[in-house]
């Protein structure tokens, strides 16, 4: 049996034709009319004023927070429950994260626990120190950005939203990404949509993405030689992956209602099966682009095995699954950093949680093999 993938590169068709003009123009090279058009796509589908296309969505992050002027010495409030390229860039500038627990209905930063800890900071006189937060949009479904935007404002502190895995997602009809101050995309092999590798930063701070463009491109100063005045990075998008991204800007739409249609698809069979499974809320005024189809196996409804039970068991069958994201106060390489929240809502989630295949491209004979094996399981 042929594996079936957690979430695999979907091609719509299109991206040839750009890729194609590349070679023929010889546009081989970290910059290109491919590039350009992507990043207007790219404003004109999140109605955002700036894009600047980067070799990834972590390279986002880090040219936000270097923009942004965070240091050594400084802290990043930063969501627990996520996957590590959005913490990492905060150690490679010499800060130091500091991890917020998730709230129930969404699974992301929770407002209650953030507010915790700027508190924290503001009665221990080194709320200047706290350059950043940066709220993490999970699985496709925005966080709570209303009432995190308002503890920002109230404490002066610029927001970076990480919108890597929610793309197209949106919060009464603003996109996720676009409340902050800045905002980053994914275009990573296993994403909504992909250029291969890459991501974008979005802000309508225009100054701000003319200085990340130029950070990312080593900083070169306007001279005829190359001349630096700052220390820069190679982080600029290739014409030809940009070019991939083209196409796949094409079929966005319609990737998301596929994704969409994947999650109905699991409540029906759960709801055959008798599973009474939790999974993040689509509160009021919330659109979500389920990127992957995540759930909740309550242990004292399902047992304290039964996550994992049923993703060995799947495994037998050749169908990945995937356990949730390990929070980052848990990682060995971020122990002891401060963590706030009294729920540990982000260790239960992770505990017994679990991903199934979610790619926009499963077939009618995929989703047979799947629907059986959980079938088959929950009768065991």
């Amino acid at each position: 049996m042929e594996k079936i993938w957690l979430s695999s590169p979907h091609m719509g068709g299109g991206e040839l034709k750009y890729i194609n003009e590349a070679f023929a123009e010889n546009w081989i090279a970290p910059l290109g009319p491919n590039v350009n058009a992507l990043e207007a796509d790219i404003q004109s589908f999140a109605a955002i004023k700036n894009a600047a296309a980067l070799s990834s969505g972590t390279a986002a992050i880090h040219l936000a927070l270097d923009i942004l002027g965070v240091g050594e010495g400084d802290y990043v409030l930063v969501q627990s429950f996520t996957f590590c390229a959005s913490v990492n860039p905060i150690e490679y500038l010499g800060a130091t994260p500091v991890f917020i627990d998730s709230e129930q209905d969404s699974w992301n930063m929770c407002p209650e626990a953030l507010e915790e800890a700027l508190q924290h900071f503001s009665s221990h006189g080194n709320l200047d120190k706290v350059k950043a937060i940066i709220p993490v949009h999970l699985y496709g479904v925005p966080a709570k950005m209303h009432e995190i935007m308002k503890l920002a404002c109230k404490y002066g502190i610029p927001v970076i939203e990480d919108a890597a895995e929610s793309l197209g997602a949106t919060l009464d009809e603003k996109h996720t990404g676009t409340f902050g101050e800045f905002g980053v995309y994914s275009f990573n092999g296993n994403k909504i949509i992909t250029t291969s590798s890459g991501g974008a930063l979005i802000s309508n701070d225009s100054e701000k993405i003319q200085l990340a463009r130029k950070l990312a491109t080593q900083a070169r100063d306007d001279a005829p030689h190359y001349q630096h005045s700052m220390i820069g990075y190679n982080y600029r998008m290739s014409n030809i992956c940009a070019g991939i991204g083209r196409g796949q800007m094409e079929v966005l739409n319609e990737r998301i209602q596929q994704r969409r249609a994947n999650f109905e698809r699991y409540l029906k069979i759960f709801e055959e099966i008798g599973w009474n499974a939790e999974f993040q809320n689509e509160r009021e005024g919330v659109f979500a682009n389920r990127w992957l189809c995540a759930f909740y196996f309550d242990p004292e409804v399902f047992g304290q095995n039964y996550r994992e039970e049923l993703r060995l068991f799947l495994e037998t069958l050749n169908i990945e699954s995937r356990p949730l994201w390990k929070p980052m106060h848990l990682q060995p390489v971020y122990e002891g950093c401060q963590y706030f929240g009294k729920g540990n809502n982000a260790e239960k989630i992770f505990d017994f949680g679990l991903c199934l295949p979610s790619g926009s491209n499963l077939t009618g004979e995929e989703w047979d093999r799947i629907e059986s094996a959980l079938k088959l399981f929950a009768i065991r």
